[in-house]
């Protein structure tokens, strides 16, 4: 039990770490919740035009949930793996640095994801990428991975791995609320668009 509680604990704190907005300010590009959507994460990062520090973001916001997995997984074995891997999404959804007022947790769900088990992560990596290129939405591309992630899991006979990918991509479509709102009006953004 101790294991488990130090695995969400860990897993949590590495989530919390708001890496746009802490690359943002040290590129001299503002706050980063004070442009475009406001989010913390790549996407909003790429709207102060600055594509390496989306980037960096991405893959900085991604490895803090894969790094959760594998450091827990090292000491605690699959179950506290799984614990900290879904801590540190919610670590960048409610990160306690910025007052609990964190990301949508796309690139970190993807993160975990690849370390909790690859075939699922590079399954919703490749729902993302696809339904991007065609749509050019990173919304819909996000909703799509999330979706697909829980059936992809279950397919493989990983019941742990789906239960969280389920849970993470019910919070995902949650914090989407918003975006999905302007999908159905037709006015969300495009990948790329200014601030």
């Amino acid at each position: 039990m101790g294991e488990m509680i130090l695995a969400a604990l860990g897993g949590y704190l590495l989530g919390s770490i708001p890496f746009g907005v802490l690359l943002t300010r040290a590129l001299g590009l503002g706050d980063l919740r004070a442009i475009g959507s406001g989010n913390i994460g790549a996407t909003n990062v790429l709207r102060t035009g600055n594509k390496g520090a989306a980037l960096a973001t991405l893959l900085l916001d991604g490895g803090k949930g894969a790094l959760a997995v594998l450091l827990a997984r090292a000491w605690g074995g699959e179950p506290a793996a799984v614990i900290a891997g879904a801590a540190a999404f919610a670590g960048h959804l409610f990160p306690v640095w910025l007052g609990f007022r964190g990301g949508k947790g796309v690139a970190t769900f993807l993160g975990t994801l690849i370390a909790l088990a690859w075939p699922v992560g590079l399954a919703a990596c490749a729902a993302w990428l696809l339904t991007a290129i065609v749509s050019r939405i990173s919304s819909l591309s996000a909703l799509v991975a999330a979706a697909l992630a829980p059936l992809v899991a279950l397919a493989l006979g990983l019941p742990g791995v789906a239960l969280a990918a389920t849970l993470m991509a019910a919070l995902i479509f949650l914090r989407h609320r918003p975006n999905i709102a302007r999908l159905r009006a037709g006015t969300e953004p495009r990948i790329g668009a200014g601030r």
